[in-house]
């Protein structure tokens, strides 16, 4: 909600800076807050939807939402912000920009107060990353993570504008700003791609971390019924959400009602003891273990507990 008031305020300072200055970069920068005025749009649809419960038709809920609302945040800042950016850096290289010297103050006074409004925004998105954890804990919110990333571009990219336009008005020379515009499409195609990457992964099925992966097959190889793990699968279906498939040989000897409660029991540790793996499926079987890695998804089996 901070970042998305700070860049509503800054976009029309700064489009109105662009228009009454004639400066490129300014518009350069105009363009930029607009892309993450409507990118924080689309991570409050996130936070909202993502919370909605499992029902019929979504069985593993919506977590998913996050991450698919953080793809069309970084779609929106590689088209809006960046190559709007290249247009304008472009266009001032082929035409020039005749700014005047009233120009010149009115955009550097609006890029100055943009930089101090970014620098709030950005100190508040690192307070709440400190506040879940800090480092990598902290930003594995996508939309926390894409208000941190858009709220550093934004700081870097308005230190741009102002050295840009400083630098053309010192020398005449309208190559420093266009040059600007140009460096700060650079910087947005770049963040757009790391952002997008990431959430692309999360799309389409990306795994728990190694660390916790090699807990939770720890704790199922620590259990007296289990002879041995021959298939650990996860995926991460939201924030707060894994999903954990195990397709485990239990020692011999074992009757079905037997099967079924160690499997409640396991099943019971498991959750207990990994808060976010939600969802969590039992495969018992006894395939031999050079076939271990083929998915459940991808043998079409239907047993298990």
């Amino acid at each position: 909600m901070v970042a998305l008031a700070a860049n509503l305020v800054i976009a029309v300072a700064k489009a109105v800076g662009g228009v009454l200055a004639g400066s490129p970069a300014l518009l350069s920068e105009a363009a930029h807050s607009v892309a993450d005025s409507l990118n924080e749009v689309f991570l409050l649809a996130a936070l909202r939807r993502s919370r909605r419960p499992a029902d019929t038709r979504h069985p593993f809920g919506y977590g998913k939402e996050r991450f698919f609302w953080s793809l069309l945040a970084a779609v929106g800042i590689f088209v809006m912000g960046g190559c709007f950016s290249f247009f304008q850096g472009v266009e001032a290289l082929r035409n020039g920009a005749d700014e005047t010297f009233s120009g010149y103050v009115v955009g550097l006074a609006v890029l100055g107060v943009a930089l101090i409004a970014e620098g709030v925004s950005l100190m508040r998105a690192l307070h709440q990353v400190r506040g879940q954890g800090g480092g990598l804990a902290g930003l594995r919110d996508p939309a926390l993570r894409t208000v941190v990333a858009e709220d550093a571009t934004a700081v870097l990219g308005v230190t741009l504008a102002l050295i840009g336009m400083a630098l053309h008005m010192v020398t005449g020379q309208v190559v420093w700003e266009a040059s600007a515009s140009l460096a700060i499409g650079v910087l947005l195609v770049y963040v757009a791609y790391r952002l997008g990457r990431d959430a692309r992964d999360q799309l389409i099925g990306e795994a728990a971390d190694p660390e916790l992966s090699g807990r939770i097959r720890a704790l199922l190889r620590a259990q007296p019924e289990i002879d041995s793990v021959e298939g650990l699968f996860t995926m991460k279906m939201g924030l707060d959400s894994t999903l954990v498939a195990a397709r485990i040989d239990l020692v011999p000897g074992l009757d079905s009602e037997r099967v079924e409660e160690v499997s409640e029991r396991i099943k019971r540790s498991l959750a207990h003891t990994f808060p976010d793996a939600d969802q969590i499926f039992l495969d018992v079987t006894d395939r031999p273990v050079g076939k271990a890695h083929e998915s459940p998804a991808a043998t079409g089996e239907r047993g298990g507990a």
